[in-house]
């Protein structure tokens, strides 16, 4: 927690930034479900990591590599920024960089680290919605950068 006048914040030790990865394969979208702390419970995200936190100097797109095969078994070809973002700004001043992730090989099971337990999910795009609602249903949480598959039916 940090605190600017009477403003109360949360902000990562160091200002670490993350990199949040849209990997599309085959008309598929990878998903990971896994617990987070401060929910309670487990969240179903776009995978995701921090940036530099295995290697200093880091880039963004070579951490969502990184992650994206740590987290889900694929390899991507190509990793292409799409910006930097802020999730929750009046709360939180974490950025995270959103990358695009094309190309994917499975080389292998995912799942994270041994402490994350990380669920693997590949979802038709068209299904994405009835899927979100499923998960929902059973009482995980939904992460809000999910909002980036959801938007044109929200919009209908």
């Amino acid at each position: 927690m940090k605190k600017r006048g009477r403003w109360e914040y949360v902000g990562r030790v160091g200002g670490t930034q993350a990199a949040v990865i849209l990997a599309i394969d085959d008309g598929h979208v990878i998903l990971v479900e896994q617990y987070r702390v401060p929910l309670g419970r487990r969240c179903l995200e776009l995978p995701a990591g921090l940036v530099g936190d295995e290697e200093a100097g880091e880039t963004a797109e070579a951490s969502a590599a990184r992650e994206l095969e740590e987290e889900t078994g694929y390899r991507a070809e190509r990793v292409t920024s799409l910006g930097t973002f802020y999730a929750s700004p009046g709360m939180v001043s974490e950025c995270f960089t959103l990358v695009r992730a094309e190309g994917l090989t499975k080389v292998g099971n995912g799942g994270g680290t041994a402490d994350e337990d990380i669920i693997v999910h590949r979802v038709a795009l068209g299904d994405i919605a009835e899927f979100v609602a499923e998960r929902r249903a059973v009482g995980v949480a939904i992460d809000v950068k999910l909002l980036t598959l959801l938007g044109p039916g929200l919009l209908a």
